[in-house]
């Protein structure tokens, strides 16, 4: 099988620059450029890099960023104060909490305090439903980003077979939502699901979001099938890794996303389109 890879960088790339122009055009018309508030509590070095990937990510776009470090022992109620100021400004358009956040704050309580309207990530039980109920508004960044890569495939989903690995509400089931509204028959696998390799290997489409590095394994992938790899993970040797055994899988796949360079760059990517979309909602102009 010919491997074709989906560049997700490239992607980006592409998508980014039209992103440009839409912000530049914004601004001339409303005075202003779109606003998105970063919080980062405490100083884990993984979400640093996340951060500052996101910074410049604005800056690259002409997105106005605003970054709000606090240190590792903030309180609940103070970051949920400053959430409620960023929910009020009416120059923030998009506030986004970096996770994970330290163990004495809720995360599920931190979301849900955020405006609905300025959840660029997505979390927001708010936005959750609607994508549920098929009519989405903010949509989770990274199955909205996979959703892009799978369309460069050109293949319709209607009918096909798609099963997710791993159940996370911030990859898995929000990607067995998206991939409903495409048409698709989806199957959430996850650490109680019983036989998983007869599961990828009826597969047309695999999205693995495990966490696990090498869990889905190359022979298991169905001749043909797109294969979508969430996964990053840093092996002992410093290198990284998806969730799927790309060497032996890219032989068998009709199409599949490289670890690093597939999903991670049209996560940042679909953050800022949706930080685009939240001012166009909080403007009136959603054209």
């Amino acid at each position: 099988m010919k491997q074709n890879l989906l560049d997700g960088k490239a992607l980006s790339t592409r998508m980014r620059a039209a992103m440009r122009d839409e912000v530049a055009a914004l601004s001339r018309r409303h005075g202003r450029a779109p606003g998105l508030a970063v919080i980062l509590v405490g100083d884990d070095p993984a979400s640093q890099i996340y951060v500052r990937n996101k910074a410049n990510g604005c800056r690259d776009l002409g997105i106005h960023s605003i970054s709000h470090p606090l240190p590792s022992d903030t309180s609940q109620q103070h970051l949920l104060g400053l959430i409620g100021e960023l929910n009020q400004d009416p120059k923030v358009d998009g506030i986004l909490v970096q996770l994970p956040v330290p163990e004495q704050i809720d995360a599920e309580a931190i979301i849900e305090a955020i405006d609905p309207g300025k959840d660029v990530d997505g979390f927001h039980p708010y936005n959750v439903g609607r994508l549920t109920s098929r009519i989405p508004a903010l949509r989770p960044c990274t199955p909205y980003g996979c959703m892009k890569l799978i369309a460069q495939t050109g293949v319709d989903l209607h009918g096909k077979e798609a099963v997710i690995v791993g159940a996370s509400n911030i990859v898995g089931r929000p990607m067995a939502m998206e991939l409903l509204l495409a048409g698709a028959t989806v199957t959430i696998t996850h650490r109680f699901t019983e036989d998983l390799a007869a599961h990828v290997a009826r597969a047309d489409l695999v999205v693995a979001a495990a966490g696990k590095p090498g869990l889905v394994k190359g022979e298991w992938i169905k001749p043909g099938a797109i294969v979508i790899d969430v996964g990053i993970n840093r092996l002992p040797d410093g290198s990284l890794a998806g969730d799927v055994e790309f060497a032996t899988a890219s032989k068998r796949a009709g199409w599949i996303t490289p670890v690093p360079g597939g999903v991670g760059p049209m996560t940042i990517t679909m953050l800022l389109a949706n930080t685009i979309t939240a001012f166009r909602n909080r403007i009136g102009e959603t054209d």
